[in-house]
Order: C-alpha cells, then sequence, then structure tokens
C-alpha cells in the first residue's frame, strides 16, 4: 500500500512534479509533526493486525474521538500511511484513532467488520467523550456498515445508537451489486448471501446521523452510492445528508484532508463541522 497509495493522486496534483514518490510519503512529509501527540501499535485485540495509532492534539482533552478506517479494497492498506489525516483531525482538536484490521486473503467478509468492531469497542472504553466513525473506500464500507448494521458492534456488546455519535463515509460503496471482480466475489462469499452484506440494505431509523461524501469525478466508486444511501436512510426514518465536490476523483477526496491539499476542497472543514454539531446536540441512548 506505501508504494500504490494515492499515487494515481500526483497525477491530479502539484504533487505531480515530485514523481515517483509515493503519495503517502509525500503527504506525510509535508504534514507538520508538532501540535498533537503519536501513540504507535496499540493493541485492540490478539492478532498482529490489531493494532492502531492514535493522534491526541497538544490543546487538552479532546472532546471527541474520531475511529478512521482507511481504503485498499478490503485486500491493502497500513495505518502506518495516514500520518496526514492523523494530524488533520488533531489540528481541529479531534482525538484519532487509525487501526490495522485484517485483510484479504488471510481473511473474508465479515472479518474486517468484526475487527473494526473490536476498534471501536477500544475507543468506546478508553474515550469518555462522542465517538465517530470515518472511513475512506472500504473503509468507508466498514464504517457504514458498522453505524447500521447492529450485529458486529453487538458482537462486542454495544450498540451503534449507543455508542457513535455519528458515521462519515468518503466515497464509499453501500450498493456495489452485482460483483465483477474475481476477489470481490470471494471475499463477500456465496452470490445467495451477498445482499445481506450491502449497506443499503440495512437501513433504519435508530441509526446515528450518516454525513456521505463524495467527489463528483470519482471513477472508482460511483457517487450515486452516497446519494442513494442517504435516500434510503431517510425514507427509512433516519438521519443522512450526502455532499459532492467539484472536481475531486476518488483519491483527492481523501487526499484533501491533508495539510498539502486541503484548500482544494472543504472536506476536513465539512467533517469538523459535522462531528462539532453531533456533539453538541446529540442525544445518548437508543
Amino acid at each position: 500500500m506505501r508504494r500504490n497509495f494515492l499515487r494515481r493522486l500526483l497525477s491530479l496534483t502539484p504533487l505531480a512534479l515530485l514523481g515517483a514518490c509515493s503519495g503517502a510519503d509525500i503527504l506525510n512529509g509535508l504534514t507538520p509533526k508538532e501540535g498533537y501527540r503519536v501513540e504507535t501499535a496499540i493493541a485492540y485485540g490478539d492478532d498482529e493486525r490489531h493494532r492502531l495509532d492514535l493522534y491526541t492534539p497538544d490543546t487538552g482533552d479532546p472532546a471527541a474521538l474520531v475511529v478512521f478506517f482507511y481504503g485498499g479494497s478490503w485486500e491493502n492498506g497500513e495505518r502506518g500511511d495516514y500520518l496526514f489525516v492523523g494530524e488533520a483531525f488533531a489540528s481541529r482538536g479531534v482525538a484519532v484513532a487509525v487501526p490495522d484490521y485484517r485483510l484479504y486473503p488471510d481473511v473474508r467478509y465479515p472479518a474486517f467488520l468484526e475487527d473494526s468492531a473490536a476498534a471501536v469497542a477500544w475507543a468506546h472504553r478508553h474515550h469518555q467523550g462522542p465517538v465517530f466513525l470515518v472511513g475512506h473506500s472500504a473503509g468507508a464500507y466498514n464504517a457504514i456498515m458498522l453505524a447500521l448494521d447492529g450485529r458486529w458492534l453487538g458482537a462486542e456488546q454495544l450498540r451503534a445508537c449507543d455508542t457513535l455519535a455519528g458515521a462519515v463515509g468518503l466515497a464509499g460503496p453501500y450498493d456495489f451489486l452485482p460483483l465483477q471482480s474475481v476477489s470481490l466475489k470471494d471475499i463477500f462469499g456465496p452470490e445467495e448471501t451477498r445482499e445481506d452484506t450491502q449497506p443499503i440494505n440495512h437501513v433504519n431509523d435508530s441509526a446515528p446521523p450518516l454525513l456521505l461524501l463524495s467527489g463528483d469525478e470519482d471513477g472508482i466508486v460511483s457517487p450515486r452510492n452516497s446519494r442513494v444511501l442517504a435516500e434510503r436512510q431517510e425514507a427509512a426514518g433516519g438521519r443522512a445528508q450526502a455532499r459532492f465536490y467539484p472536481g475531486l476523483g476518488h483519491l483527492r477526496l481523501v487526499g484533501a484532508l491533508s495539510r498539502p491539499l486541503r484548500g482544494s476542497a472543504p472536506v476536513l472543514d465539512d467533517i469538523v463541522a459535522f462531528v462539532q454539531r453531533e456533539s453538541a446536540g446529540r442525544h445518548r441512548g437508543c
């Protein structure tokens, strides 16, 4: 992942002139190292992939904690690529936990959801304030499934409506059947059970509020996913909002959280405003 995450982003930004380096390395290299503390490789479970990095702002006890799930098609990813995300939220006074989770081909659905729920359970135990989920791409799927489908947090003796103040999906796949790729077919199991793997089929009126963000030039995960899920969740009596950013593609959307690219779209501003709003007005309990 370190050699391919955000590589395509370079051709779409001024960072293209830096050429052959990894996009994540470039963004992290340009990310300030002050203003926050980082604790690395904190165990939230027994597997070697059950580790997270915790970013805490220097400004005092953070009011909210974000658990950020990265993307990578459930096949790639490592928490160390996301220093730029940790700094982004810490710079606004929000703590961030970035967990690794088990990946294909070592595991298949629903293991990455079980791991994500275990990371949220750790966050719930260690933070007294509101907890939010934020994810990009496959990580957005993880975040939104935990918010909508009670099985995963339920296995940790938690309920989303009690545990989560909100969930944010960036360029998430929420309604992506029929599957085309061989690996996705293997990841999500037999065709007759795949409907149950789709967030769109778990909308309900007790879920925490959702903010679904997409770039209108995303050629990897169609913005339709965000629009339709928001519509279905509201129709089910829940709270959801979809927002679309002109000129942003799949990787530029998460890249806009970084200090070098933050001016390209108000992605960070919109998420932090959601966190602040839902933290202040949150009704605890199901």
